[in-house]
């Protein structure tokens, strides 16, 4: 049963939208400014101090699979409609900058379409809604919007942007929408869990959850499927009556957001015992600590913890459990390929975002710049520079439906 917005979750909500919209456009005027001062030039801007972003640029530099590991012939080859020209303004995440994807894109495109330019403005995700919204770019780049991103965009336009899922989030670098490992103790006899053990672990009763930005009451759970003991999750012997300790980062932090959505189908009503961790700190001298590298540490020091975070923090005192999808299944171990074919659950992905009203074509280069992503050319490119993974055929052709 779907409702356009639950009445409490609306009078609770009321006031945070209000400030995220007023934030929203302010963010965007300066955003718009900074473009006319800069004249929309690339730049390698950061929200954190410099000298803490060398592990991000070295991790970009780094292909981490082979650029032939997928098969993806059966992808369709990129055949345009026709020959574009004009500059596409691309603002958003930087991690598409930090790596080679971008550069091989231009490179591929302008081989059918010469008189394309491209102007870029990455800085961080914050701006993947705002700047198309406003109209001072063509393409946003980022994760999937959060609830007050897609109410932003529509209370402009009254309507919800274009969303096009250009590649699978990362098996195991952190930065480029990695899929969520899931963490214990080695100690610990769970091997394997599923998706709605996860909700009872991490998560707590709830009235509803959001789908986007609609209001579900069959959502809804009652407090005895919680999970709180590591018995209820299957654990014998002496694990059995022993509390479960959850770790989580802050939930301001996105992938606190996107583990909601995948595990508590989007209610945010998390376990009273959760203990949170930033996402990341930064000190004075540009020492970084990271909350999702943190946590993975602690779940060492702690046969009783469990935890979320990317495969690449793995200590050797923690595993990763094998996961199955909700309503049970098969499980699956968390490996290149089964993330790739996207049945590993928490699979991420990143996305494109552009504004095109229901019923009207799509800007001509924008399209063909999307077509030509998600053709077998444009994700060979993003296998090339070996953060990202490329689509699955089915998957590409979903997304080039929505613009052509």
């Amino acid at each position: 049963m779907n409702h356009p917005e639950h009445p409490s979750a609306g009078r609770q909500l009321a006031s945070g939208l209000s400030q995220s919209f007023t934030r929203v456009l302010a963010i965007a005027g300066m955003a718009a400014l900074a473009a006319i001062v800069a004249g929309a030039a690339d730049t390698k801007t950061y929200d954190h101090p410099v000298g803490s972003e060398g592990s991000v640029q070295e991790r970009g530099k780094k292909a981490y699979y082979p650029a032939d590991h997928f098969d993806l012939t059966d992808l369709p080859h990129y055949a345009p409609k026709e020959r574009v020209s004009g500059t596409i303004r691309v603002w958003g995440s930087n991690y598409i900058k930090e790596g080679r994807t971008v550069e091989f894109w231009e490179a591929g495109f302008k081989k059918y379409h010469p008189d394309v330019t491209f102007q870029y403005r990455l800085p961080n995700s914050v701006l993947e809604v705002v700047s198309v919204a406003t109209g001072v770019a063509e393409i946003g780049v980022g994760p999937r919007l959060t609830y007050n991103d897609s109410k932003s965009f529509s209370s402009l336009h009254g309507y919800e942007p274009t969303e096009i899922m250009f590649a699978t989030g990362a098996f195991n670098v952190p930065g480029w929408n990695p899929a969520f490992a899931i963490f214990v103790n080695t100690a610990n006899p769970i091997s394997k869990l599923t998706i709605d053990q996860l909700d009872g672990i991490f998560g707590a009763a709830r009235s509803g959850g959001y789908e986007g930005t609609n209001w579900r009451l069959d959502y809804a759970r009652g407090s005895e499927m919680n999970i709180r003991t590591w018995g209820q999750a299957g654990a014998t012997g002496e694990f059995a009556d022993k509390p479960i300790h959850p770790l989580g980062l802050n939930l301001r932090a996105h992938w606190a957001t996107s583990i909601s959505d995948f595990l508590l189908k989007g209610s945010d009503q998390w376990n009273e015992d959760l203990r949170m961790y930033p996402g990341n700190y930064y000190f004075k001298d540009g020492t970084k600590i990271s909350g999702a590298e943190t946590m993975v540490v602690d779940v060492a020091k702690d046969p009783y913890a469990i935890c979320y975070s990317c495969l690449f923090f793995k200590r050797p005192q923690t595993k990763a459990l094998a996961r199955a999808p909700r309503g049970g299944g098969t499980y699956y171990e968390m490996t290149l390929d089964n993330i790739r074919n996207r049945v590993y659950p928490l699979t991420d992905a990143i996305y494109m975002y552009a504004n095109r009203a229901p019923g009207k074509p799509a800007d001509p280069k924008v399209r063909e710049f999307l077509c030509y992503i998600l053709s077998q050319e444009g994700q060979k490119d993003i296998a090339r520079d070996g953060k990202y993974l490329p689509l699955r055929a089915q998957d590409a052709e979903v997304n080039r439906r929505k613009i052509e």
